[in-house]
């Protein structure tokens, strides 16, 4: 069994911050479950262009409110606490925080924690042993 809190991760290598957002890694690759789980916030009035090609995600919204738009049909969605998204096609899309947004996210396959986002937005796929 594993437990973790957020704080335990905050502001070590697994906490990870840009402009734009933060991201807490709570559970990694390295668990060997076959997902990872994230923390997120997303700052208000930030556009995020993202495309997981690599990765399944699903986003489950706690708090805030924004908009995730999909970048190849155009078709926009609102998010707010308890709203769900499934990037289950590798969408291409955008989030767009009206207020800062807490998200719990899982991946699959699960990140090690050592992926940076590409030009494209997209993770590349690293596994526990490259």
């Amino acid at each position: 069994m594993i437990v973790r809190t957020t704080d335990e991760i905050t502001d070590t290598e697994h906490d990870i911050k840009t402009e734009n957002w933060r991201s807490k890694r709570i559970v990694l690759a390295k668990e060997g479950v076959g997902f990872s789980v994230h923390e997120t916030t997303l700052y208000a009035g930030t556009v995020n262009e993202f495309w997981y090609a690599n990765h399944i995600e699903a986003v489950f919204v706690v708090e805030g409110e924004g908009q995730i738009t999909d970048l190849a049909s155009g078709e926009t969605h609102q998010l707010g606490p308890g709203s769900l998204y499934l990037l289950n096609d590798h969408d291409k899309h955008r989030v767009e925080p009206r207020t800062e947004m807490r998200t719990v996210c899982v991946f699959n396959p699960p990140v090690t924690g050592r992926e940076v986002h590409d030009e494209n937005g997209v993770y590349p796929l690293v596994t526990e042993t490259s």
